[in-house]
């Protein structure tokens, strides 16, 4: 049986860039957060003129929502100045749960992440086309824990849905994620530990929580092993 081979997204990033000629286009890349944002922006920005487009109703907590938007727009200010713009879209974190609705208790990266991904990816679709911007892409892709594929289907399929072109995507690759995290260093942004909605932050507490005792079991474990050998 022959194994269909996996799609380069991010060489057909490449191959999209190539075709550009030098000439810029406007690009409305829709961002979940400042530290995501770094290594696509400094990807991005030679070849297009971005507007970060920020739409998260999936971030439950305003206080949240709020740091995570301060951020963004902090590290656009400090480290591209008016070269970048900035763009809040709606924040109703009730469309998230009327969203999630019957898909609770579904596993992160399942079904219920799927949905998310389309929301936010057809809103930004949508506010591409109104806003006439060339391409649109997201920055998601970025993350490990992210479905690319997906993400680059969604895109595609709202592309012809709205008539903007997608910019296919795989920030993650030449080592992106790790880029994301050098440069989120260097300009000290915050950077969360969970996605943003409530149930991808039970996913995280309750992951922290089988480490610490997991940890708590070894450590209790190493202890009577060193009694035992003591008594010998």
């Amino acid at each position: 049986m022959i194994m269909e081979n996996k799609r380069n997204y991010q060489k057909e990033m490449e191959n999209v860039i190539k075709d550009l000629n030098g000439e810029k286009k406007t690009l409305l890349l829709h961002s979940c957060c400042a530290p995501c944002s770094s290594y696509c922006l400094e990807t991005l920005t030679p070849y297009f003129d971005v507007t970060v487009f920020y739409f998260n109703p999936n971030i439950n907590e305003s206080e949240e929502y709020n740091l995570r938007k301060s951020e963004q727009k902090r590290f656009i200010d400090e480290v591209y100045g008016n070269k970048v713009k900035f763009s809040e879209g709606r924040y109703r974190a009730a469309e998230f749960f009327d969203m999630a609705k019957g898909l609770e208790k579904a596993p992160e990266g399942g079904e219920r992440c799927y949905k998310c991904y389309e929301m936010r990816l057809n809103e930004t679709a949508k506010t591409a086309k109104e806003g006439n911007y060339d391409y649109f892409c997201s920055t998601l892709s970025i993350s490990p824990y992210k479905n690319t594929e997906w993400l680059n289907e969604i895109g595609k399929r709202l592309a012809d849905k709205y008539g903007v072109k997608f910019l296919p995507n795989d920030f993650k690759k030449n080592e992106g994620y790790k880029r994301s995290i050098e440069l989120s260093k260097q300009n000290n942004l915050y950077r969360q530990n969970y996605c943003g909605c409530i149930y991808s932050k039970y996913a995280s507490l309750n992951e922290l929580i089988e480490q610490e005792e997991k940890e708590k079991a070894e450590k209790e474990k190493a202890e009577k092993e060193k009694i035992k050998e003591e008594a010998k």
